[in-house]
């Protein structure tokens, strides 16, 4: 794979995030910038984290940026992103929790693994996809470029929510968590 940046849509002098690309199996065969990965379709995996209260009675809900270059203004249960060169989807997952949400410090339990093969904005979006859950209590910290709010659910008021189709849920982690919230 290419792995010299490229500028992002929208701001040609910006630095390009490289990120691991895999074949439709699931390993790692070279890097892409990011801006490539979405352009054409490459498959690339992505990890996050549903972050439960310690008592496990509600699960932090939150809604992404505008601005975000996939699923942007949508609803989201994850904190997480695309998986960077060198790391394992519990790395980037653990990353993410503390980027997104300022949270760090948690142990994190693998619960869903998908292989997703959607689309976003009228292209193709293929990743591998890794969920996590943690544990956790303290204070959230929002990563303004990254989410506009958040609160926390039940389990119910969330699975009522996903079960209405017309509701502006990012569809991966829709699918990812599918079976989860059965």
């Amino acid at each position: 794979m290419d792995q010299r940046p490229s500028s992002p849509p929208g701001d040609p002098s910006a630095p390009d995030e490289v990120v691991t690309v895999y074949d439709a199996a699931g390993a790692a065969i070279g890097t892409a910038p990011r801006s490539r990965v979405y352009a054409e379709g490459l498959w690339h995996a992505s990890a996050g984290v549903l972050l439960r209260s310690m008592d496990g009675s509600r699960v932090y809900v939150h809604r992404r940026s505008p601005d975000k270059a996939v699923f942007a203004g949508m609803h989201d249960c994850l904190a997480g992103g695309v998986v960077d060169p060198g790391e394992s989807p519990g790395e980037t997952a653990a990353r993410e929790l503390a980027e997104e949400l300022g949270v760090t410090g948690v142990d994190l339990s693998p619960i869903a693994q998908v292989r997703w093969d959607g689309r976003w904005d009228g292209k193709p979006l293929r990743c591998h996809l890794f969920a996590f859950e943690g544990r956790y209590d303290g204070p959230i910290n929002h990563q303004a470029s990254e989410i506009v709010d958040g609160w926390w659910w039940t389990d119910a008021e969330l699975r009522a929510h996903l079960a209405d189709p017309a509701w502006a849920f990012v569809p991966d982690t829709r699918t990812l968590l599918a079976g989860y919230f059965a």
